[in-house]
């Protein structure tokens, strides 16, 4: 099939939309599991990323610190898995060419690592983020929000490239209505990034020297828009607080914070092994669509999770299959999950059938108004 091309799109959208995308053939392990990672250690020689105020640390050496911590834990424990680094050094390596080095090598999962920072006097923002690509919740305002300070300054490195006007098309990172490119392509592994952007979180709580959550967002980050698999952004903490700026300036903080990615890592991996290598489901009878979603109970269920997004659904959309959708507020996020029961092996049991149409869906617990994946 020839690749589509429309004129009124950005050469590097065309080239993104004309890669193409290995099929996966049921039954083949090797094929369904998490075998390739790639992590993007942010910014790189030229470009130093933030500074602290007392110019003695750079965001370019923590963020290749925690990158390289990372790939030693996932080899040690994951030998069959190949690790990927953008850069093992302190070199500039063009934003562009980050995800290019993840679509070549064919990954199944892309983490790209960098540090916070506000300018001015305060020091009061403080804590970590985790962005994926997508649409904002805030309406009238998709693809950038609170957070278009930091999208233009993490996108800004293109301006250090050569050339970077013809490169780019035009895509000024300073210009809100350049990210209407974005807007152009859906990211076909939002939910996947979700879930391991939640994982990241849940993971920073319980092991990172640095605990605060600013949450996960959707943003229109660059690099995160041309990589074809899940991806996720993460700031760490913020150079410009003092608590974040020690632990990251310290062995033992910058170990911790490798040290929960990591654990995120084995969470997503196990279940995207064990999710998409299910076995091929009996038939069963669909049940019949009902006019609104049920909220989400108190209590104790398991349901299959299709969707997490800031848009309200239309409840009748065929997105659903048919089925009736628990709504599950999650920040700005609506997370939506179909085939509920108080039974777990009830829902496991229809599970492969979803994800032969819902790749992405995984089992999920709802209690007390939230989700927790199931493996």
């Amino acid at each position: 099939m020839k690749p589509f091309f429309h004129p009124l799109l950005p050469l590097s959208l065309a080239l993104l939309l004309a890669i193409p995308v290995p099929a996966r053939a049921q039954g083949d392990k090797s094929v369904l599991q998490l075998k390739t990672v790639v992590i993007d250690a942010g910014h790189g020689g030229k470009d130093a990323g933030c500074v602290s105020r007392d110019k003695k640390t750079y965001e370019k050496n923590v963020t290749l610190d925690i990158a390289k911590r990372l790939e030693q834990k996932i080899k040690a424990a994951y030998p069959d898995v190949t690790v990927k680094m953008t850069r093992s050094t302190d070199k500039f390596v063009e934003l562009e060419n980050r995800a290019v080095i993840a679509n070549k090598a064919g990954a199944n999962l892309f983490i790209s690592i960098h540090v916070n920072s506000i300018g001015g006097p305060s020091t009061a923002a403080k804590g970590f983020s985790v962005h994926v690509l997508g649409q904002s919740a805030k309406k009238g305002n998709d693809l950038y929000s609170k957070n278009l300070d930091l999208v233009k300054r993490e996108n800004s490195v293109i301006m250090l490239e050569d050339d970077y006007k013809t490169k780019y098309q035009g895509f000024d990172p300073s210009d809100p209505q350049s990210y209407i490119i974005f807007s152009l392509m859906q990211n076909a592994h939002l939910s996947q990034s979700l879930g391991f952007a939640e994982d990241v979180a849940d993971a920073f709580k319980k092991v990172g020297p640095i605990k605060h959550s600013r949450g996960v967002s959707q943003d229109p980050f660059w690099v995160l828009w041309r990589t074809a698999m899940p991806s996720v952004l993460i700031e760490v903490g913020f150079m410009s607080n003092p608590e974040d700026l020690a632990a990251m300036r310290s062995e033992k903080g910058r170990d911790g914070i490798a040290e929960g990615i990591y654990q995120a890592f084995k969470t997503f991996k196990t279940r995207y092994d064990g999710g998409t290598a299910a076995p091929l489901p009996a038939p069963e009878v669909e049940e019949e669509p009902v006019e609104k979603a049920q909220p989400a109970k108190e209590g104790m269920l398991y349901g299959i999770q299709v969707l997490a997004t800031g848009k309200d659904m239309d409840l009748k959309d065929p997105y659903f299959l048919g089925y009736q959708p628990t709504v599950v507020p999650s920040g700005k996020l609506k997370k939506y999950v179909i085939c509920t029961s108080a039974s777990l092996s009830e829902v496991k049991k229809k599970l492969p059938q979803i994800q032969k149409k819902i790749k992405d869906s995984y089992v999920v617990k709802i209690e007390n108004g939230a989700t927790t994946p199931i493996h």
